[in-house]
């Protein structure tokens, strides 16, 4: 199936100062979540996303803060290594024990 011409879009980074304005005008309530996705040119999963994130943080939701999801993608990263490592040394171990008979 064709997507119609339409290319995606490339992946965006914002700084944390500009998700906490645009999270701070959804909050005001002067415009919907909708109305200020369009008018920054944002896709309104992400400020939802935002939102609801900023209100974990804030203690206002259940979920994982900020913080909590950064401790644990480095707890991720610190394991996969470690499993690295030890699957390293074990074939390495492998190798000697063949290697002294």
């Amino acid at each position: 199936m064709e997507s119609m011409g339409k290319k995606p879009r490339p992946r965006r980074s914002f700084t944390p100062e500009f998700k906490a304005e645009i999270v701070e005008l959804c909050r005001r309530g002067d415009r919907s979540v909708g109305q200020v996705a369009k008018d920054f040119d944002l896709t309104e999963t992400a400020v939802r996303d935002w939102v609801r994130q900023a209100q974990v943080d804030a203690g206002e939701r259940d979920g994982l803060t900020s913080d909590e999801r950064e401790e644990l993608a480095r707890l991720r990263r610190e394991n996969r290594r470690l499993r690295e490592d030890v699957d390293i040394l074990k074939r390495a171990t492998a190798f000697f024990a063949a290697e002294t008979r």
